[in-house]
């Protein structure tokens, strides 16, 4: 079982005969009344986003879920496309199951998937990840010292802000929580 004490990102829980994966939440407590936490979750079948409000310490069935190490092999625009390196198995993910994580999928890259009742439903991501700036404006001589930010584009078409010493071709890491830039790192720490 699973307590309101235990939500973070990304954990599944069973609401209602349904399963959620939590989007958001925020822990609040008013002078009147008992603690509680507000909660976006994302239903792992439709899709749909459900939010709500539950008193802190309530108690959630926890799914039972299969995750499985597997190879990102393409996109094809609408699907996402993965295999099992051991049994060369292939799966499918669309885009609408995806949602966010697609920005963060890199090709040839492994990831666990999550398979609940033998179908495969999301991807488990790292909490950062790194990636190549494909398009940014260039620095200027003197902009390290400053902390404004520009636009870049990364390779899987996710656009960020960057510091402005930060250039094109460059690796960056980047917060997948957060779609924020944690830092940039040199391609052998790639």
């Amino acid at each position: 079982m699973l307590s309101t004490t235990d939500f973070r990102k990304g954990l599944r829980v069973k609401f209602e005969g349904e399963v959620y994966y939590i989007v958001d939440f925020q822990h609040a407590r008013t002078a009147q009344r008992r603690a509680f936490v507000r909660t976006k979750m994302k239903n792992i079948k439709t899709g749909s986003v459900l939010e709500r409000t539950f008193s802190a310490g309530e108690m959630f069935e926890e799914p039972d879920f299969e995750d499985k190490t597997m190879q990102f092999l393409y996109s094809d625009g609408e699907d996402f496309h993965f295999m099992d390196s051991k049994t060369y198995e292939q799966v499918t993910l669309n885009q609408e199951k995806l949602g966010e994580y697609r920005w963060y999928l890199k090709e040839n890259s492994e990831y666990r998937v999550m398979f609940f009742e033998g179908q495969p439903v999301n991807v488990d991501l790292p909490a950062s990840v790194i990636l190549k700036i494909i398009t940014t404006e260039p620095g200027i001589k003197g902009d390290s010292v400053t902390n404004l930010t520009k636009a870049a584009t990364l390779e899987t078409g996710l656009v960020v802000k960057v510091p402005l010493f930060v250039g094109e071709g460059e690796y960056v890491k980047i917060d997948t929580r957060t779609s924020e830039y944690i830092e940039r790192v040199q391609k052998g720490g790639y």
